[in-house]
C-alpha cells in the first residue's frame, strides 16, 4: 500500500490554522492590557523630557510626517531645509494647514499638534 503524500501537509495546515485561531483569541482577551501598556510606555518617554503625558511631541510628529521629504535632520531632501526659514509661527501654521505648491500636502498636522509643530519648526536654527 502506498501512503498518501498530501496527508502530512493537511495536518500541518490544520495545526497552523488552529494555532492562529487560539492565539487570536488570547490576544483579543488581552487587548485592553496591551493598549494600557502602550500608553504607559509613552508616558514614561515623555516624562523624562519634562512634558506632560497629553502634550504633543513635535519631534516625534516630525519624524513621523516630515522626514520622508525634508530629510532625517529636516535640513532638506526632496523638500526644502526647514532650519532657519525665518517663517513665523503663523506662517508655518498656514503652510501646514493649506499646503504649499504641489509638493507640500495640506492638513498633515491639525488640532493641538498644529500649534506645537508651528512653534518647533519656526524655532529651528
Amino acid at each position: 500500500m502506498k501512503k498518501n503524500p498530501i496527508i502530512p501537509y493537511i495536518l500541518i495546515m490544520a495545526f497552523g490554522l488552529g494555532l492562529i485561531f487560539f492565539m487570536s483569541i488570547d490576544g483579543a482577551d488581552k487587548k485592553a492590557e496591551i493598549a494600557k501598556g502602550g500608553k504607559e510606555a509613552k508616558t514614561e518617554q515623555t516624562a523624562g523630557k519634562g512634558e506632560t503625558a497629553g502634550a504633543a511631541d513635535p519631534e516625534a510628529i516630525a519624524k513621523q510626517k516630515c522626514i520622508s521629504c525634508h530629510g532625517d535632520n529636516l535640513k532638506g531632501n526632496v523638500g526644502p531645509n526647514l532650519h532657519g526659514t525665518g517663517l513665523s509661527e503663523a506662517q508655518v501654521k498656514d503652510v501646514l494647514t493649506k499646503g504649499k505648491g504641489t509638493g507640500m500636502p495640506a492638513g498633515l498636522v491639525s488640532g493641538a499638534d498644529l500649534d506645537a509643530m508651528a512653534k518647533y519648526i519656526s524655532g529651528l536654527k
